[in-house]
């Protein structure tokens, strides 16, 4: 298992990204201190204790220790540790300090699910550059060949006096012998020795593959141009002379050290190019004008399938593996859009292809093409890119779930509405007629009450088998959620609408439902919605559909009605369209607003004798008394109204819930909500916020990883979030939203559930949904303190919750003396207006302690 050290400051980041890594197939080491990662990372560095890769994420200020731990990691002993920076989008350094670094990739935290495969691409073999590196720290090694000890002795003194390795040979043979044995740098050679003379070992150095790269000079001890002359045919770059002064001497070799030195500079940054090439996780080949490739990285090998670079090299880029298209039709070589980008050297961003691997299978890749210019002419292009199979077939599969119902198999509402719409389209244009069935069961409720949810979800698949098998070539079913489906009908005579709808009717009543060794008859009631030139948008073909689907279910159930505006004036319900619409219109723009009513621990209220009607001395009076509490507010959505004024959820909830738009209105709250929260990180006092949530975004499912991705992307501490669950009583299917309540729990958020104390069910839902907090119901409320039985049921209330060690919080206080008589029965928290009136905005900073309430509100509204 290949194991990672992951530092970051944020727990709600190093929860998220540990998970992530862990269900890859990583051993995550996780710190939360700079402190500790450099102290385990100068640990590695001395050989104490390794890691194959380490994820950091970028720090937003800068101190000592973050330079330290970035120091190390830019060092040579920990310079080629594949490392992953985690950062945010805005973060230059980040880009620069990843650049500058071998085997370092950059990943955002908006797109934290990327970060295995980007761990994966560092942590592939790399070709060591330990050598080139340490080759540059090496001495200029030194071969003096002289047939005089005296002489050998005397320059290889002081040859070593100025820091060069010499080894010295007393002959050509000798000198050749060593030069063979062991690599050298410089070879400085006498002239004129017995047997052969020094021009003949410099010959044979010269146009030796092995030797040829060593720096030759002649020494003689008598100036002459022939030797001169000869010396330098031979291929030595010197002559020195040993009648010159010491220093002369030096400087002619140390000019040769020089360009060795040089040179070894120049191998060592083509070999650090390389690596970082070859550690980029991306594909990188670059291509000259003509689009015949240069170079090619590993990375870019692995995903064509090839083994070496040799194979492509040389080769054009069209013809190697961009020359289809990505349907599998050729291209035209000059129709070719990577092609024209090389000849015009144009830069391009984020482009998507298909390039073609040597077994002939289409890649999607994504790429981003640079421009190479050499002395301001262009000199060809460099291409990067990557494999976006995963991220496509992923895409492919949230296409399909967010078009389908998981249960049925069906397609959903949305996509449903889609093609709704574009049938409105067609017969504006043809003048043909279409229809929409609406189809409820009428005993779904009972079934799945009595013989259990397994027995509903299989009511509901074998429903959706049925109802398939009547549907024409030409027609759509969908699935609009619950017991409710949808048919739309094409091309439709109107004389034939009855039949064709109670075609569907027939085939689901001919046949009883057959579970558990016992048989449930099934009936269905239709409401049908001509779609014709006088029916001009979706929202009213749904409209008239539902309307007419309600008169078939109040004229007796198990019928067929078709929409008609003489059969009833149902103005509510048109009042419920127009409500749709226009909620629509307010996610579309943004014209919801969130407001803030805190909620106040009661400890210490005994203590309070002011009979202040001013609400907000209240809650700051009391987060005064209990310093050590968090400073709670619910998030109240309101829309906002045409003319400036907010609009109460009351007027506009049930009609979202009536068309399935509340998951869309809750993701949106919960987006503005963590974006407010963000805000608040300074705050001395920590900051929570409760966030309700339908039984409908519940049962969509989707909740949890879209929590998950906005803490993430927000960075905001996930128990500073309280999910509160209002209408629990209304949830169908607990298994589905336990497992999505479960998921949020882990990530450290708390569960609410709301209406405590109405109804028996309601403890059931207490128990099965694990709740932390639970919300005494407004209606116990009103009758404190002068209602006796209330006080009791609130006592007993806040008894069970105490036993099963759950917080009470008791809604709509409206005044001073009911807030006392909760605290008198036990309850720990309260909101209302006696509290404390909902706020447009959160404060960034609440104190541990305060001045006098009236000047932290002065100060509070001021922020």
């Amino acid at each position: 298992m290949k194991t990672i050290l992951l530092a970051d400051p944020s727990l709600t980041r190093r929860r998220a990204l540990s998970a992530l890594l862990t269900q890859s197939g990583y051993g995550v080491t996780a710190l939360a201190d700079l402190s500790e990662a450099y102290d385990a990372l100068n640990r590695m560095q001395i050989g104490q204790g390794s890691v194959d890769a380490v994820v950091l994420g970028w720090p937003d200020y800068s101190e000592g220790i973050v330079e330290d731990v970035f120091g190390l990691l830019h060092g040579e002993r920990l310079e080629h540790l594949p490392v992953l920076v985690m950062a945010d989008s805005s973060n230059a350094k980040a880009v620069n300090w990843r650049m500058a670094r071998p085997r370092t990739a950059l990943t955002l935290w908006s797109e934290y699910l990327e970060a295995p495969s980007a761990i994966a691409h560092l942590l592939r073999p790399e070709q060591s550059v330990g050598e080139a590196a340490s080759l540059h720290l090496e001495q200029v090694k030194v071969l003096l060949v002289d047939d005089s000890a005296t002489v050998r002795l005397g320059y290889s003194r002081l040859l070593q006096k100025h820091g060069y390795h010499v080894e010295t040979a007393e002959s050509v043979e000798d000198g050749w012998r060593k030069v063979l044995a062991q690599p050298f740098d410089i070879a400085i050679i006498d002239y004129l020795m017995p047997q052969q003379n020094g021009t003949a070992l410099i010959s044979r150095i010269r146009n030796h593959l092995e030797t040829q790269h060593i720096l030759t000079a002649t020494i003689t001890g008598t100036y002459s141009d022939a030797v001169i002359a000869e010396s330098l045919a031979s291929g030595a770059l010197e002559c020195v002379f040993k009648s010159e002064s010491k220093d002369l001497l030096l400087a002619r070799v140390a000019s040769l050290a020089r360009a060795i030195n040089d040179r070894k500079a120049i191998d060592n940054e083509r070999r650090r190019l390389q690596s970082i090439l070859s550690s980029v996780g991306e594909g990188v080949y670059g291509v000259d004008c003509a689009g015949t490739i240069q170079f090619i990285n590993p990375a870019a090998l692995d995903v064509l399938g090839y083994t070496e670079a040799d194979d492509l090299i040389g080769l054009q880029a069209f013809d190697a593996f961009h020359h289809t298209d990505e349907d599998g039709s050729p291209l035209q070589r000059g129709a070719s859009f990577l092609n024209q980008c090389y000849a015009m050297g144009k830069e391009v961003s984020s482009w998507q292809t298909c390039f073609w691997s040597a077994s002939k299978k289409g890649i999607p890749v994504e790429c981003n093409i640079h421009p190479l210019h050499m002395d301001a002419e262009l000199n060809g292009s460099v291409v990067a890119f990557r494999d976006i199979s995963n991220r496509r077939a992923l895409e492919k599969e949230l296409r399909w779930q967010a078009e389908h119902d998981n249960l049925t198999k069906l397609h959903n509402r949305a996509w449903l509405e889609s093609q709704l719409e574009q049938e409105c389209s067609k017969v504006r244009r043809t003048g043909q007629t279409a229809v929409l069935l609406l189809l409820d069961l009428d005993r779904f409720k009972y079934i799945n009450d009595t013989a259990g949810h397994v027995a509903g979800d299989r009511l509901l698949m074998e429903v959706a088998q049925r109802l398939k098998s009547r549907l024409r070539s030409t027609d759509y079913l969908a699935r609009m959620g619950g017991d409710e489906f949808a048919v739309l009908l094409t091309n439709v005579g109107s004389s034939e609408i009855m039949a064709l709808a109670d075609g569907f009717r027939r085939v689901l009543i001919a046949s009883p439902f057959n579970y558990g060794g016992k048989s449930y008859r099934i009936t269905l009631s239709i409401g049908c919605a001509r779609i014709d030139t006088a029916c001009f948008t979706p929202g009213d073909a749904m409209a008239y559909a539902d309307i007419a689907c309600h008169m078939a279910k109040r004229s007796g159930r198990n019928q067929c009605q078709v929409y008609s505006p003489e059969t009833g004036k149902l103005a509510a319900l048109d009042a419920d369209l127009g409500w749709s619409v226009r909620l629509e219109e307010a996610l579309r723009g943004d014209r919801f607003v969130l407001c803030y009513q805190p909620i106040v621990p009661l400890n210490g209220m005994e203590l309070d004798s002011v009979e202040s009607k001013n609400s907000k001395d209240v809650w700051l009076r009391q987060l005064e008394r209990n310093p050590e509490s968090e400073a709670m507010f619910e998030v109240l959505v309101r829309l906002k109204g045409h003319e400036g004024d907010l609009i109460s959820p009351v007027a506009f909830l049930p009609a979202a819930e009536r068309f399935g738009l509340m998951q869309d209105i809750d993701f949106w709250v919960i987006k503005h909500a963590l974006a407010a929260l963000r805000e608040t990180r300074e705050s001395p006092r920590s900051i929570a916020l409760t966030i309700n949530l339908s039984a409908q975004t519940l049962e969509k499912g989707g909740v949890a990883d879209y929590m998950t991705a906005r803490i993430v992307e927000y960075n905001v501490n996930p128990a500073a979030i309280v999910l509160e669950i209002a209408d629990a009583h209304a949830i169908s299917d607990r298994e589905r939203v336990q497992r999505q309540l479960a998921q949020l729990r882990q990530l450290g958020c708390r569960i609410s559930v709301g209406d405590f104390g109405v109804g028996f069910a309601n403890l059931a839902c207490l128990k099965q949904l694990e709740a932390d907090i639970v919300k005494i119901d407004g209606s116990l409320i009103q009758g404190l303190p002068g209602d006796e039985l209330d006080r009791t049921i609130v006592t007993a209330l806040t008894s069970i919750a105490e036993i099963a060690r759950k917080t009470t919080v008791a809604e709509c206080v409206e005044d001073m003396s009911v807030l006392r008589s909760l605290h008198q029965c036990g309850v720990d928290m309260a909101q209302g207006y006696a509290v404390g009136m909902p706020r447009l905005h959160l404060p960034r900073t609440l104190p541990s302690s305060f001045a006098k309430p009236e000047q932290e509100e002065k100060r509070l509204s001021e922020v």
